[in-house]
């Protein structure tokens, strides 16, 4: 077999330039150098903790962050985004990766990824994002619109006796003895019921500004945690408008309190009782609310279809934050390169 030259893989180049190649609109919207200095204080020792400058040199930081963005954007586990990146020209590209280049493995890409997560940045990384789509003109507007999303991991098949510890915050008696088998069962994911059907992990509670579906805030946390115990977490000053949407599960009276000692308006849903159903007015009234409402449906159905799925390979609460918090990151950067075709000049 020939091998390929400079000129070959240019006209490669050139044939995904011309297909539209989503991941050059998507690199050409991130400012990646400005995440440089928080990555790496995580990623690189400072010189004087060195013990040698023997040895291999550690990956960018930047292209580590860049790989677990591929990873989130289409969902794919270490194994699989070193194998993509070996095999797809775009994601070479993406990366600025030669064909000589040297590609992260998976055990690399879990390092960097669980040095980001035990570390906690990923929401300030997501803070900072939104302050580049703020200086684009993307400013939260219109008003804000709340829901949470499940988001299911591998069931862990444990006893009542063992769920019980687990929900006491205690280890079950022979986990001690037995590492391998704690290591792999998650004690920070709980269940849940939603229509009738049961759920194990955990919850991404967002904020969607109305104008442009973009994520505001996040919170994660259990499944068992109730929609409404997260508002706090929520809630935003710098929306331009005052108005609040959310479904019937939001709603009650100290809630109703909160928006109004914000100078919030609620345009969350009102729910019927046992024996006093909504009447004609009420029921209208929610059906106007849910085409605002639906909004943020839009950006659970993007994750859930158009970026691969939600389903999380990791274990604990602290890489579920780790990776929900990538994964909503990730979906403002690819938002941005839509606006940026919807609008070029936002007002």
């Amino acid at each position: 077999m020939a091998q390929m030259g400079f000129f070959d893989l240019s006209d490669r180049y050139a044939s995904l330039d011309a297909k539209k190649d989503p991941l050059a609109e998507f690199d050409a919207v991130v400012p990646w150098e400005d995440f440089r200095a928080a990555l790496e204080l995580v990623w690189r020792r400072p010189d004087a903790e060195r013990k040698s400058r023997a040895g291999r040199k550690p990956m960018d930081a930047v292209l580590m962050f860049k790989t677990l963005v591929l990873a989130a954007l289409y969902n794919l586990s270490d194994d699989q985004i070193e194998y993509q990146i070996r095999d797809r020209l775009s994601f070479m590209r993406f990366l600025g990766l030669g064909l000589d280049g040297r590609v992260p493995d998976a055990k690399t890409v879990w390092l960097y990824r669980e040095a980001l997560a035990q570390a906690g940045v990923t929401e300030a990384l997501f803070r900072q994002f939104d302050g580049h789509l703020a200086r684009q003109g993307y400013i939260a507007r219109g008003g804000q619109i709340l829901d949470a999303s499940i988001v299911r991991v591998p069931v862990s098949r444990n006893t009542r006796d063992e769920n019980a510890a687990i929900k006491r915050g205690e280890v079950p008696e022979d986990w001690a003895e037995r590492p391998a088998k704690r290591s792999q069962k998650d004690t920070d994911a709980r269940w849940t019921k939603k229509h009738g059907k049961s759920h194990f992990g955990y919850k991404n509670h967002v904020n969607v500004d109305r104008r442009h579906k973009l994520i505001r805030r996040y919170h994660v946390s259990d499944a068992a945690l109730h929609d409404s115990q997260a508002v706090d977490h929520l809630l935003m000053r710098g929306n331009t408008g005052a108005g609040v949407w959310a479904d019937a599960a939001y709603r009650s009276e100290e809630m109703e309190g909160k928006l109004l000692a914000r100078g919030l308006k609620s345009h969350i849903h009102r729910k019927g009782r046992r024996g006093k159903p909504l009447g004609v007015q009420a029921k209208g009234s929610n059906r106007s609310k849910s085409t605002v409402r639906s909004r943020v449906e839009h950006v659970f159905g993007a994750q859930s279809n158009d970026m691969g799925g939600t389903m999380l390979r990791t274990i604990g609460l602290v890489r579920a934050r780790a990776k929900i918090g990538m994964k909503n990151l990730v979906y403002n950067m690819r938002r941005l390169g839509q606006l940026r075709r919807l609008n070029p000049n936002p007002a």
